[in-house]
């Protein structure tokens, strides 16, 4: 696979034991796809994982294989069989935490229990993890919130990033030479 390849695929990762088990349907992939399209991203894998740590720890190391951007929705609350920030975290060189934060102000917004999310973001590699919340709804709107970061991560792991500022748009500073 080129690296443009990788870089246009996007893996969904759904940490849920009843979407794993066949037990419920997913409803979170089709409100990425628009979101992900619109950027010029591929979602071209969606798979469902129970909830265990080392099985989406395992999971999450396969799928960076084959894509460079990887989302997983589900597992971030505070529930017993919770733990997708921990699994990422079995797999992250870094940590991304303006990610989470993002992801939680937006939902603050609309849920006043959004602060319970432990949802993170990293990288291993020059690829990119992103944990969204397990609503189809909320996944879309912290994906949305995360989205530019992400594609500007996503270039400045593959070394296609030589100033932020002109990559960004961004004024330079005014001279402080007279």
């Amino acid at each position: 696979m080129s690296t443009n390849e990788a870089s246009a695929r996007v893996i969904l990762l759904l940490a849920s034991d009843r979407v794993a088990a066949g037990e419920r349907e997913d409803a979170t992939a089709a409100g990425l796809e628009p979101l992900l399209a619109d950027a010029g991203l591929e979602l071209s894998e969606v798979l469902a994982v129970p909830d265990e740590r080392a099985t989406l720890a395992a999971a999450l190391r396969e799928a960076l294989t084959r894509a460079r951007f990887v989302l997983t929705s589900g597992g971030t609350g505070l529930g017993p069989r919770d733990v997708t920030p921990e699994a990422t975290r079995d797999v992250l060189e870094r940590e991304l935490p303006g990610f989470g934060e993002a992801m939680r102000a937006v939902s603050r917004a609309k849920l006043p229990t959004a602060d319970i999310s432990r949802a993170l973001a990293g990288s291993v590699g020059d690829g990119l993890v992103v944990n969204l919340p397990g609503s189809p709804r909320g996944a879309a709107e912290c994906l949305a919130a995360v989205l530019p970061a992400s594609l500007h991560a996503l270039r400045l792991l593959a070394g296609q990033v030589r100033d932020c500022a002109d990559e960004l748009g961004l004024e330079p500073p005014p001279s402080t030479h007279g």
